[in-house]
């Protein structure tokens, strides 16, 4: 099956720069610098909301291992800043927290974190620390056993989701943030690396823009994104997005550079519930 593919020209002045921005969107584009590949989608899940959740769970069953290795760590200043939004630091919630990166990285500024993911194996791979407890919370969850879990009403100051709520049922989900939340002071926050995504929170004006600069080998750059659940899902419907010739063409944009600087452009939202 062929995908359309769009290359800029190279020229001597990109040739001469080792840096590069990657924008991961959900319709399938990845953008870096004048050179944009695109025309890459997969619309794999069905609109029943149930049914998606269940195959996302079994589609990151298959990559855990892989995901663990391939994808990039946040920036330890994204967390110091949403823990200065938090008047106390006694609990977090990670949603979603697949390997738990995140969720590590809060433990820095919360002494307990609760980190959950409706994967079983994203768990088994999960990094184990000291202030992290990960729990499995299956989509057959109700809300008040998911607020049980997380630790009761009132109890939590800070909720976030690290590219995951686009996986999420909002309408189950925003509900037990609005009970866990401590109020006031308790924040939620959720990223993405689309800004199109919607998260069904509402906010004043556009999400925060923030910029993740990693230094990458054009072998780690595959390895990333051989872990995207689109490039796996393609996969099981028999189409493989990373051809030979297209990994091939997609190494000639990278040029000859051993290591590039590659920036992970993400946007985040968050807010306290109104009271």
């Amino acid at each position: 099956m062929a995908h359309p593919r769009k290359f800029g020209p190279r020229s001597p002045e990109n040739d001469r720069h080792s840096e590069m921005t990657i924008t991961y969107s959900y319709g399938g584009r990845i953008e870096s610098g004048p050179l944009i590949y695109s025309g890459i989608q997969i619309h794999a899940y069905t609109s029943d909301a149930e049914s998606s959740r269940t195959k996302m769970a079994g589609l990151y069953d298959k990559q855990a291992a892989i995901y663990l290795d391939a994808r990039p760590r946040y920036p330890s200043e994204w967390f110091s800043m949403l823990a200065s939004l938090t008047p106390d630091h006694s609990l977090a919630w990670d949603a979603g927290t697949g390997n738990g990166q995140a969720a590590i990285d809060v433990s820095d500024h919360y002494k307990q974190v609760i980190a959950t993911d409706i994967s079983e194996e994203q768990l088994k791979h999960a990094i184990k620390h000291p202030q992290v407890q990960y729990f499995h919370s299956p989509s057959s969850m109700s809300e008040d056993e998911l607020v049980n879990l997380v630790g009761g009403e009132n109890s939590v100051d800070l909720v976030i989701a690290a590219t995951a709520v686009h996986w999420f049922d909002l309408e189950k989900f925003y509900p037990v943030v609005k009970r866990v939340l401590k109020k006031p002071g308790g924040v939620v926050a959720v990223w993405s690396y689309s800004i199109i995504q919607s998260v069904g929170v509402g906010c004043e004006g556009q999400p925060l823009e923030l910029d993740m600069p990693r230094e990458m080998s054009f072998e780690r750059l595959l390895k990333l994104l051989s872990s995207a659940s689109a490039v796996n899902t393609a996969k099981e419907q028999g189409v493989n997005l990373l051809s030979e010739e297209f990994v091939k063409e997609l190494e000639n944009a990278w040029g000859g550079a051993e290591l590039r600087t590659v920036n992970f452009r993400s946007y985040m939202l968050a807010g306290k519930v109104k009271l």
